[in-house]
């Protein structure tokens, strides 16, 4: 009995200590397996750090709102636009891992001769991690398609003349179709997670449309319509319909389906939609959970995103064209309206009335003389000499005035009768019979008479000559009043 009761004591007592021994190393080795387990979160949550290095290469034309687009963004409200390559960025959070990054945003002048610049924003080891945004000006809308088509032709330009891998550019290409093809609409829970696929759903994807990524980049393509606010004053102004409206967003999404690309209309002026621009980048870039569905509803306020796309969602906006076709060319049915030209009118400043008529009379006083409506000709007015009679003979003055032409009969004549009246009148003197009352120098007007005609007929040359003649005679007549000189004797 002692020696059972012995052994037994000996195996209690051996067994207590080896129980306590064993209870120690199992704590040992929980101490351990917890600290393991820090260690290997630790490591994985050091390995999920936010990448680094993600591009927004920005383009569209001057004007298009590109700079204000990321500045809002990046939540800064007064800014400063540059010229050639501006450089922003916006902060991407991330709440499940505590950390966060920046993401580069690259806005690229509207002025072609920069778009060498590229090369900086978007080299060729980064092609993989970019995202190209293309602004769209919805104020001016007839612009949008040659817009959309020149600046996507820029960066196919830039992505040829990196040179990639035919290998790499080829798989993102594949990306591209991949993403597209297993696109799923947002669930309709409240936390707004997509729906799941089913396996065999996930291992069929279906074939791309015709007019599907026919243009692949190998990055994704993101279009944003700026200043959709500006759409009220198109119809305002320009007399936009709903079809027109619906006929321009036709064509921009025949273009993103070509490209894969998204679509955003968005307003800086009214926030809209930007938060859905800032998601969808992250989604893109980094790969956080995405779960805004797709908006067709609002004119306004249309978002697109990439996968989800057809021509039959395209084709139910054709539905509503009464005056337009969907096949009509965009630059006839969305016709650049007239440069309206504004003219600014100058205040005319009246003049003082004394100074307006003083200046009305120096400007009379430079004017020529008027008579009967017609100005004087005085260059040709002969000069005023003095009202005395001149010293010359007064059938010199008839003989000069006379026409000097000498060919004529009539001429001869006149000729003849100024030669009898100068003749006549150095032979006459004062009291005599012959010279009468005239006075040396001086005519008769009976004589002037015969000189001013140009033209006489014979009957009144024969009656001139007849009273000529007698005058003559009259005056060779000796007078009572002299004696006759007797022969011999001195005269």
């Amino acid at each position: 009995m002692a020696t059972s009761g012995r052994s037994a004591l000996l195996s209690s007592t051996s067994t207590g200590p080896k129980s306590t021994l064993d209870n120690s190393n199992q704590e040992e080795d929980d101490g351990q397996d917890l600290w393991s387990t820090i260690l290997s979160e630790v490591s994985t949550h050091s390995r999920s750090k936010l990448p680094s290095g993600r591009n927004v290469l920005v383009m569209g034309e001057v004007g298009s709102g590109k700079t204000a687009l990321v500045a809002k963004m990046q939540g800064v409200e007064e800014f400063m636009k540059g010229r050639g390559l501006e450089y922003l960025y916006f902060s991407v959070h991330d709440d499940d891992i505590d950390d966060q990054t920046r993401c580069n945003a690259w806005v690229l002048d509207g002025d072609l001769y920069h778009k060498g610049l590229q090369g900086v924003a978007v080299p060729v080891d980064s092609i993989d991690n970019t995202v190209l945004l293309i602004t769209v000006d919805m104020s001016r809308p007839w612009n949008a398609l040659d817009s959309l088509q020149k600046w996507a032709a820029v960066a196919r330009e830039h992505i040829d003349k990196l040179r990639v891998a035919p290998e790499l550019l080829r798989e993102l290409e594949q990306r591209l179709v991949k993403q597209f093809q297993e696109y799923t609409e947002p669930g309709s829970g409240d936390d707004g997670t997509p729906q799941r696929r089913s396996e065999d759903e996930e291992s069929v994807l279906l074939p791309l449309g015709d007019n599907t990524l026919t243009h692949n980049l190998g990055i994704p393509v993101v279009v944003v319509c700026t200043k959709c606010d500006a759409i009220s004053t198109l119809e305002k102004e320009h007399d936009y319909r709903d079809e027109h409206l619906d006929f321009i967003q036709s064509h921009i999404r025949q273009f993103c389906l070509q490209y894969g690309a998204s679509l955003v209309y968005t307003s800086v002026k009214e926030m809209k939609n930007l938060d859905i621009v800032y998601k969808y980048l992250v989604h893109r870039l980094y790969g956080f959970p995405f779960h805004c569905p797709a908006q067709v509803v609002e004119r306004d306020a249309v978002f697109i995103p990439s996968g989800w796309d057809n021509e039959k969602k395209i084709a139910i906006l054709h539905e509503n064209f009464q005056t337009v076709k969907a096949d009509d060319n965009f630059e006839e049915v969305i016709v650049k309206p007239p440069v309206r030209k504004i003219v600014h009118e100058k205040e005319i400043q009246a003049e003082d009335d004394q100074v307006f008529l003083v200046k009305l009379q120096s400007l009379l006083a430079k004017q020529p003389a008027v008579t009967a409506g017609r100005p004087v000709d005085t260059t040709s007015r002969a000069p005023t000499g003095s009202p005395r009679t001149s010293n010359r003979s007064a059938a010199a003055n008839v003989a000069n005035a006379m026409p000097q032409s000498g060919q004529t009969s009539e001429g001869v004549l006149a000729n003849f009768f100024n030669s009898l009246l100068t003749k006549k009148a150095g032979t006459g003197g004062p009291g005599t019979p012959g010279g009468g009352n005239n006075t040396p120098g001086t005519v008769r007007k009976s004589d002037m008479n015969i000189t001013h005609g140009s033209k006489l007929g014979l009957s009144d040359v024969q009656a001139e000559l007849d009273r000529i003649s007698s005058r003559e005679n009259d005056s060779d007549m000796p007078n009572a009043n002299d004696t006759p000189a007797t022969d011999g004797q001195d005269t």
